[in-house]
């Protein structure tokens, strides 16, 4: 089953290497869970990474092994401040910047420091990356901002009213970086992640995603529990897609700004992921629901043709 994948398979042309070879990139949140996976497979790449974290929801047990690497810094700080943002995008090829507070829930139980961090850390980092005269800024975007958009699948042309703080402080973000572009000509690309999982996410804590989460209540022989009734959907993205097109980005020649879906294409109820698990596991757990929360969408469904166009599906 897809969802089992524990490591990174991926295959570059030799093309696509050379290109990476030296290139010097900055991964903000880069001891995140998409973060710290892009730091190890850009160094793998002989690329010179550097990671900006403040460790308040990325892990250093991440990037531990990438410590002694003599291609990896670690300027630890946050995006908040203007001055550690300059520095950390001083000589840089790349920005991919990963940082924010992610979690629909926690933007609801606090609004304002979701968009400090997510708007005005986001707004710092498009400054630096000016100032520093960055080749091209490119960042996490979400499918949140798809709203309340009843069109399935989700096109990037089409948005709905953002449900959530969080989802507004996204929508900014892609607003700011068009703005970039129009004002001061830096090149900017967001990506719309719908629901990335794989290795390095963290299941712990109130917002942790929903398949960690399921393989902790696995383990412990708990009922998985879910909002809703089971019938909500989910376009689960496997972390190893992320950094495909990711790598495959830094070797095209985009201009302007341009937003992509980051998907699968390919929704699955919760329903039958804990069916899946069940299978997978040999256990009969039941699901133990909750009411719906706030600002939760019921199906999410992304059309990955455009990325897909401009990358290549392998």
């Amino acid at each position: 089953m897809e969802f089992l994948k524990n490591k990174l398979k991926m295959k570059l042309t030799n093309q696509q290497k050379e290109k990476l070879k030296g290139v010097k990139i900055l991964i903000t949140g880069g001891a995140g869970f998409i973060g710290s996976n892009l730091c190890e497979f850009f160094l793998k790449q002989n690329a010179i990474v550097t990671c900006l974290d403040n460790f308040a929801t990325g892990h250093k047990h991440n990037i531990a092994h990438l410590m002694s690497h003599e291609n990896f810094k670690l300027i630890e700080g946050d995006i908040r401040d203007v001055e550690t943002c300059q520095k950390a995008a001083k000589g840089q090829d790349y920005i991919l910047h990963q940082a924010a507070l992610g979690s629909v829930p926690r933007s609801i139980n606090d609004p304002i420091t979701s968009n400090d961090v997510n708007v005005g850390g986001f707004l710092n980092m498009l400054i630096a990356a000016r100032d520093q005269k960055v080749k091209r800024f490119t960042y996490a975007a979400s499918s949140s901002t798809y709203g309340d958009s009843v069109s399935l699948p989700k096109i990037e042309e089409e948005i709905g009213q953002p449900l959530s703080p969080y989802a507004i402080t996204k929508y900014v973000n892609e607003l700011y970086a068009a703005n970039f572009k129009i004002t001061y000509d830096l090149d900017t690309i967001g990506l719309r992640y719908f629901n990335v999982f794989g290795r390095k996410q963290d299941p712990k804590g109130a917002y942790a995603a929903v398949i960690p989460k399921f393989v902790i209540q696995f383990m412990n022989h708990e009922s998985p529990t879910i909002n809703g009734d089971g019938t909500f959907s989910r376009d689960f993205t496997y972390i190893e897609d992320v950094v495909k097109i990711l790598v495959s980005l830094i070797s095209k020649n985009i201009q302007g700004h341009q937003v992509f879906n980051i998907c699968s294409n390919k929704p699955i109820s919760l329903k039958k992921l804990i069916k899946n698990f069940n299978i997978i596991t040999g256990k009969k757990a039941k699901l133990h629901k909750v009411t719906f929360q706030k600002a939760d969408v019921i199906k999410t469904h992304g059309d990955n043709s455009k990325i897909n166009r401009l990358v290549g599906k392998k």
